[in-house]
C-alpha cells in the first residue's frame, strides 16, 4: 500500500502487504548458480521500480529510504526516469506493465521530451536522448537538437556526462543521430584520459580551494567512458577509442579489491586507490559489468572473474558480515560506508594526497570503520541492473 505523507511531502510504502518474489531463494555465496543470482537481481529491480514509479507525475522518485517497517519515497528525478526507461527498453510488455501500469515506455519518454526545455544539465539531456533513441520515440529529434544546442555553448563538462552523451549518439538505433557531433565528443572524451595512469580525469580543471580535488577521479569515471568508447568503436572502428577503453578497463580490474570491491576514489595522476569507501551496490551488480560487457562485445575481451568477484562482495560484504541484498524487503541497499561525519575521510584524503601523492590520512580504518549501511535505493540502480542483465544477457552468462 502506498500513501502520501503530507507533512514530509513524501510517499510511505507499507511493506506488510507486498507480494514478495521467491524470497526463499538464497543467493549462493560461491555463485555456483550464476543464472539464479542474475534472475534474483532482475526480479528485485522490477519489483523496486514498480514501487518507485509515480504515475501521476509519469516520473520515477529520486529515492526510496528505509523508515522503520516502511519505506519512504522522496522527490522525483528526470535523470533516474531516463535510466529506468533505458533499462526497461529490452523488457517484455508484461514486465513494463508491472512497473508502469497503464502507461507505456513511450508515454513516459514523451513526458521527458516535453520537459526538455527545462533541462539545463548535459547529463539530463544525454540520458533523455539515450532513452528516446533506444525506445525509437518519434520525437527523438527534440532531444538530439537540445543536446547539440547545449554542447554548442563550448563549455567544459564532466567525464561522466560526456560519456553519456557519446553513448546516446552511437548506440545501435534506427533513430536520428549525428555522427559528426559524436566524433567531436569522442575526441574531447579521449583527450581527458591520462595515459600515464590509465584513468580519466573527473572533469574540467578547478581553481582555488576546489583544485585540491582535481587529481581525484571516481569509479564512474572508469565505467561510463569504457562503455561509451566501446560503443563508439563498434560504430566507427576508431583504433584510439579501442586502445583507451581497453587500457582503462585493465586498470579498473587491477585496482579491484581483494574481496571484489569496486572502490570509490582514485588518484588520476598515479593510477592508485585514494579512498576505498563507500562501496556502492550499483557498482558491484551493474555498472562494472555493464562497462565490461560493452568492452567484451566490442573487442572480445572477457572479465567474468572480476564480475563474479564483484557480485560475491554484494552477497557477502566482509565489512558488515552481511549482504546489501535485503530478501525480505526485496530491496538492494545503496552502499557500505565509513562511520564518518560530512564525508570527512574523502575530503582529508584529497587534501593530504594533494600535498604529496604518497600521503594518506593515518589510522582511518580504526577511527572511521567501514561498518555503516546506507538504507536507501534509487531507480537508476534498478534501471542499470535491467540494462546490464536483460534476459538474453542473463542466459549467456
Amino acid at each position: 500500500m502506498i500513501t502520501r505523507n503530507t507533512d514530509t511531502k513524501a510517499i510511505i510504502i507499507n511493506t506488510d502487504g507486498l507480494n514478495l518474489i521467491d524470497s526463499e531463494i538464497k543467493i549462493q555465496s560461491d555463485l555456483s548458480d550464476f543464472s539464479k543470482v542474475v534472475g534474483k537481481l532482475r526480479s528485485i529491480a522490477i519489483h523496486s521500480l514498480a514501487r518507485m514509479y509515480l504515475p501521476q507525475e509519469r516520473m520515477f522518485a529520486f529515492r526510496l529510504k528505509k523508515n522503520g517497517k516502511d519505506e519512504v519515497l522522496e522527490g522525483i528525478s528526470r535523470r533516474y526516469t531516463a535510466i529506468a526507461l533505458i533499462g526497461l527498453a529490452d523488457e517484455d510488455e508484461h514486465t513494463v506493465t508491472s512497473v508502469l501500469g497503464n502507461h507505456s515506455l513511450k508515454e513516459v519518454c514523451e513526458h521527458l521530451l516535453k520537459n526538455i526545455v527545462h533541462m539545463n544539465e548535459l547529463g539530463e539531456l544525454a540520458l533523455t536522448t539515450w532513452a528516446a533513441r533506444r525506445l525509437e520515440h518519434p520525437h527523438t529529434y527534440r532531444a538530439l537538437d537540445a543536446l547539440k544546442n547545449f554542447c554548442a555553448l563550448k563549455r567544459s563538462y564532466p567525464t561522466i556526462e560526456l560519456s553519456w552523451a557519446l553513448t546516446a549518439l552511437v548506440i545501435d538505433s534506427s533513430q536520428v543521430t549525428d555522427m559528426t557531433f559524436a566524433k567531436g565528443l569522442a575526441e574531447i572524451l579521449m583527450n581527458s584520459f591520462n595515459k600515464k595512469s590509465n584513468i580519466f580525469f573527473h572533469g574540467p580543471s578547478r581553481k582555488g580551494l576546489s583544485s585540491i580535488c582535481s587529481h581525484v577521479s571516481c569509479f564512474a569515471d572508469f565505467v561510463y567512458p569504457i562503455q561509451a568508447l566501446s560503443y563508439y568503436y563498434q560504430a566507427v572502428q576508431d583504433s584510439q577509442a579501442a586502445e583507451i577503453a581497453c587500457c582503462c578497463a585493465e586498470k579498473m580490474c587491477e585496482l579491484q579489491g581483494e574481496d571484489g570491491q569496486w572502490w570509490w576514489h582514485f588518484d588520476n595522476r598515479q593510477g592508485n586507490v585514494l579512498e576505498r569507501f563507500p562501496v556502492y551496490s550499483v557498482h558491484q551488480d551493474s555498472m562494472a559489468p555493464m562497462a565490461l560487457f560493452a568492452l567484451n562485445n566490442a573487442f572480445g575481451k572477457e572479465y567474468l572473474q572480476a564480475i563474479h568477484k564483484g557480485l560475491n562482495w554484494l552477497n557477502n560484504s566482509p565489512e558488515i558480515n552481511n549482504s546489501l541484498i535485503d530478501m525480505e524487503r526485496q530491496i538492494i541497499w545503496r552502499k557500505v560506508a565509513r562511520r564518518e561525519p560530512f564525508r570527512l575521510v574523502r575530503k582529508l584524503q584529497s587534501a593530504f594526497s594533494c600535498l604529496n601523492p604518497k600521503f594518506r590520512v593515518p589510522g582511518v580504518n580504526i577511527l572511521f570503520p567501514s561498518v555503516s549501511v546506507d538504507y536507501e535505493s534509487r531507480p537508476y540502480h534498478m534501471g542499470w541492473i535491467l540494462h546490464t542483465w536483460p534476459d538474453k544477457q542473463a542466459a549467456k552468462k
